[in-house]
């Protein structure tokens, strides 16, 4: 079965002025490497005439790229992984451009103001869990629809599709921990007339408080 993974909530950005620098973060919800290239050679479009265009990108399954854009080495790209890295987000690109205000930061100032860059994107995003799913199918009739409708919400379970033949063909979608209650209150309801069965996994985002 799929593991949860934490993801962003959205596509955000953060802005702030540092002794005049002003860093822009980013955040990018990505599904593949080749997305994250699409994305940042958008925003080096967009953002052409800015002194650094400093990423860090963290994929499902391991991969993690990050470039200090011209910055000296360890001030920004890493600072920017490190960031996501503690977030435990998975599948996030992070850019942050810098316009320099003529005042240099010194190292520790600039892996300080990527961190914040990184921080303020994430936190503007918010967080997400990727969250697998049960699917469930019944076949009912009719007359068995509407009791089963109402009963859905109690015992944790969404509608998810509906078709309409000679009988009703439900998908039903459960968090794992609620199949077994509500295979057997399908059971109990129809007397044993119109079991679910489990038929694959889905994952679906849900968003952490």
């Amino acid at each position: 079965m799929s593991e949860p993974y934490i993801v962003p909530a959205k596509d955000a950005e953060y802005e702030f002025t540092e002794k005049r620098s002003r860093f822009i973060g980013h955040i990018f919800k990505i599904e593949s490497a080749e997305q994250a290239q699409e994305i940042l050679a958008r925003m080096r479009k967009k953002y052409w005439d800015a002194t650094h265009n400093v990423y860090a990108y963290v994929l499902k399954g391991g991969v993690e790229r990050f470039s200090d854009d011209g910055e000296p080495s360890g001030t920004s790209g890493m600072p920017t992984l490190t960031v996501l890295r503690g977030a435990k987000v998975q599948n996030v690109l992070c850019v942050t451009t810098r316009y320099f205000g003529g005042t240099l930061l010194g190292a520790g100032g600039l892996v300080r103001a990527y961190s914040q860059a990184a921080k303020g994107a994430l936190e503007e995003a918010g967080l997400a869990v990727m969250t697998p799913f049960k699917v469930m199918r019944l076949n009912c009739d009719y007359s068995f629809l509407q009791p089963l409708r109402h009963a859905l919400p109690s015992l944790n379970v969404t509608e998810s599709a509906c078709d309409y033949g000679e009988k009703v063909t439900l998908e039903l979608l459960a968090e794992p921990q609620y199949c077994d209650n509500a295979l057997r209150h399908f059971m109990d309801m129809s007397g044993g007339q119109f079991p679910a069965e489990i038929v694959g996994e889905k994952l679906f985002e849900k968003n952490l408080e």
